[in-house]
């Protein structure tokens, strides 16, 4: 079945600002509440619209599941790498080497209200862009698996 013009413009329309919000609910996941896993949700949210929006044969040129198992891998390998990374530099493993650092993210908290400063709080931000990449290609393997089943229906 494909979806009416209307149905398939809107969908395009809203799709910059459903990925635009996912990400900035990533990147703010150490301010807010938020991060990585509801990020990466909101985000998969756009591909599952576009999905819905468009026919499968359509859509499984753009998103292949094969890509998205690769977007999770990537997601989990820079997980445990930032995991792992202290343990090169001589800390615990987790360790939050980057924190009072100076660089990325690694400018200390000022003491009271927190103004939404983003280049602080060490590896929490990296550990949120990582686990958003993960379930961005986790949920989109899912739903692509889900609606290959029925692909004959679309």
């Amino acid at each position: 079945m494909n979806m009416s013009k209307i149905v398939r413009t809107s969908a395009d329309i809203i799709l910059p600002f459903i990925l635009v919000f996912g990400f900035y609910i990533i990147i703010h996941g150490h301010l807010t509440p938020g991060g990585g896993f509801q990020g990466g949700a909101v985000v998969a949210t756009g591909i599952v619209l576009m999905i819905a929006a468009n026919r499968y044969d359509g859509i499984k040129r753009v998103f292949k599941p094969e890509t998205m198992k690769d977007v999770e891998t990537l997601g989990l390998l820079f997980f445990i790498l930032t995991a792992f990374t202290a343990i090169l530099l001589g800390s615990a493993f987790f360790f939050n080497w980057l924190v009072n650092g100076g660089i990325i993210f690694g400018d200390s908290v000022s003491y009271g209200s927190n103004a939404g400063f983003l280049n602080t709080a060490g590896l929490i931000p990296l550990m949120n862009i990582a686990v958003g990449i993960e379930v961005v290609g986790a949920m989109s393997v899912i739903v692509l698996y889900m609606i290959s089943g029925i692909k004959e229906d679309l």
